[in-house]
């Protein structure tokens, strides 16, 4: 692993993986990854397919158990044992295949599984106009004026739906924030908007973990890069450590793109 620079960030992250590993049988997926993330940054990890960007978000998730290494949440070491468990502790993940209902409005998939009642017993009955108050406000509140919360969801574009989650995670508590290629089926303008919810997660003191393979979308709002590469660590950089071009070619393969290069211009 190759490492320009150690974090300057104070205080105890809100998640640190040390040395991180998983093996599915007699195939290694992931080992010797370590990342901090921090309160009001966002991390960006950043790797082709196959790099094991996947394995690490259901690690994180609490999908799987780590094999190697440590995993500790504000400090104190653990194991998640399911996604609600990790919801439990703070930690929500939006993947890129959306868990909406196209069909219903966007309150209703903003309280989804978490819906607001009122009244008692038999009487007891959906909130529907807290919820309605609710879903506008927190958008609001995050930048994003949708006209009527009444639409189904799935008429709103893919960024518009990422964003909606984002606020849905910030609205119900998250303090880690782990975003699954959030503009990998977007367009430049609506992978822009995304970005801009992103950073807003960020600004309202959520640590931000953004999955991508694109290292042009993670320099615009990334604080910290960490590279995979077939499943181990290729570099840990801060951001006023290292350029775009540099980052991108490190991503790329370096030497192999070099070489890759020379070949076809032959």
């Amino acid at each position: 692993m190759t490492t320009s620079g150690t974090t300057t960030t104070s205080g105890t992250p809100l998640i640190a993986l040390r040395d991180i590993g998983k093996r599915y049988g007699n195939v290694k997926a992931l080992g010797g990854v370590t990342l901090d993330v921090h309160a009001g940054q966002i991390t960006c990890v950043l790797g082709d397919n196959g790099a094991g960007k996947s394995t690490l978000i259901k690690i994180v998730a609490g999908l799987h158990q780590h094999d190697e290494g440590a995993f500790a949440v504000e400090g104190e070491e653990t194991r998640l044992g399911s996604p609600r468990e990790a919801l439990d502790r703070g930690i929500a993940t939006v993947y890129q295949d959306l868990a909406v209902v196209p069909l219903m409005p966007v309150w209703r998939n903003f309280f989804l599984g978490s819906e607001i009642r009122k009244g008692r017993g038999p009487f007891a009955r959906l909130d529907v106009s807290a919820m309605r108050e609710t879903t506008h406000r927190e958008l609001l509140r995050m930048g994003i004026d949708l006209r009527d919360v009444d639409q189904p969801i799935g008429t709103l574009s893919g960024g518009q739906r990422q964003c909606v989650a984002i606020a849905r995670a910030v609205h119900f508590g998250a303090k880690v924030l782990v975003l699954d290629e959030p503009t990998a089926a977007l367009g430049v303008k609506q992978s822009g908007v995304v970005l801009k919810y992103v950073a807003a997660a960020r600004d309202a003191g959520l640590g931000v973990v953004l999955i991508t393979h694109n290292p042009h979308h993670a320099y615009l709002v990334g604080d910290r890069f960490v590279l995979l590469k077939r499943g181990t660590m290729a570099g840990s950089h801060a951001k006023d450590e290292i350029a775009l071009d540099d980052l991108t070619r490190q991503m790329a393969g370096g030497s192999e793109l070099e070489q890759l290069t020379h070949e076809l211009a032959r």
